[in-house]
């Protein structure tokens, strides 16, 4: 099972930490992340996915950037749970 995450992530954002849900501009949700990491050469993307496991207690191997690689808004491929599931592990 593999379910996609919209993320607003921040880089160079002098932690790394997740800053809750919220919307893009058409009023879908998605997840705001900062991290301390530059957007160079995949660092910010690369420290994205393993807070994102950290956080979901899942192996960094079950987070992906799968789309949006060099954007702001990204859609993550999170292996082995709902939405529901992470919605509640990040509550």
């Amino acid at each position: 099972m593999e379910t996609r995450l919209a993320v607003r992530l921040t880089p160079r954002g002098g932690a790394d930490r997740i800053d809750g849900w919220g919307e893009d501009a058409a009023g879908r949700p998605l997840l705001k992340v900062r991290v301390s990491a530059a957007p160079v050469e995949g660092e910010a993307n690369a420290a994205l996915e393993k807070l994102l496991a950290r956080a979901l207690g899942l192996p960094k191997s079950a987070v992906s950037v799968a789309a949006g690689q060099t954007a702001r808004i990204k859609a993550l491929a999170i292996q082995g749970l709902t939405l529901d599931e992470i919605r509640a592990r990040l509550a």
